[in-house]
Formats: structure tokens, sequence, C-alpha cells
């Protein structure tokens, strides 16, 4: 079933079933800069690119592995929650997060999306734990794998 055929009302449906894969998301080095300055986290393996090139393992410089987690976000407004027809949702938390493989600079990432629960927690309120793969393109293992979780409010 593809991210367009379903609604709210036929979620549960979706349990254990993938709803789609994201659209790209090109991982520059600009971006990687920005996050480092947000967070702090300036570990030359992510901003040094001339030191990266010299000494890094992966060739050049790689994304922080909490950037890429954090397009869990978009992923799930792309696939999950502007489909379903929800009206506002939250990031409610992480039960697993593995980093699996590095995300170069200048590489693109997708995710790929499994519903594995939906939770009536009442009052309109509904708990979507997903599965989440990020993919790099080209490669062979997938950046990180995440259980989400999210609480999705309908009016």
């Amino acid at each position: 079933m593809a991210a367009s055929n379903f609604s709210f009302a036929n979620l549960n449906e979706l349990i254990g079933r993938e709803i789609g894969v994201s659209s790209w998301v090109s991982i520059e080095q600009a971006t990687i800069d920005a996050f480092a300055q947000c967070t702090g986290d300036r570990q030359w393996i992510h901003v040094d690119v001339d030191r990266a090139k010299k000494e890094s393992q992966f060739g050049g410089t790689v994304a922080h592995g909490y950037l890429t987690l954090s397009l869990i976000a978009t992923a799930t407004f792309e696939l999950l929650v502007e489909p379903a027809g929800v009206t506002q949702a939250y990031n409610y938390g992480l039960d697993r997060v593995r980093f699996i493989a590095p995300v170069k600079a200048g590489a693109r990432v997708r995710d790929r999306i499994k519903v594995v629960s939906v939770e009536d927690k009442g009052g309109g309120r509904f708990l979507v734990m997903t599965e989440n793969t990020f993919e790099i393109e080209g490669e062979s293992k997938p950046a990180l794998t995440a259980i989400a979780l999210a609480m999705l409010i309908l009016d």
C-alpha cells in the first residue's frame, strides 16, 4: 500500500507493512557545518574537509549521526502525517537507534518507513511506532535504523 492510499481511518491495517520511502535528501557539507554550529559538535571528521581527506578512513567528512537521525521528522511528515490527514504530530521518543554506516558529505539519504504499532490513547490521540531505515544512495548498508514514536492528534 503506497503512502497515498491510506488515511488515518485505516492506519491499523498498515501495522507490519511499509508505508513508503521518503524523498532523497542531499547531505551537503554546508548542512553538516550548520548542524555542527547548532550542536557544538565540531569534531574534525565532520567539519575539517582537508584533514578528513587526509586522515579519515572515509576519505572525507561525514555527517553527524544525529543529523541523519533528525531527518526522521521530515520523512514522517511526508509519508505519514500529511497522507493520513493528521492535524498535529509530536515526536514522542525513540526506542532503539543503531548507526550502521557513515553518510559522506554530498551523499543522499532516504527513509524507508514501516508501521510497527498504533495505540489509541484516547481523546483523539494515537501513539504510532515506526521502524525507520535510512538508505544511502549507492551503498549496500543503511546509515541507520531507528524505532521512532510519534503522537498523532486528530481534531
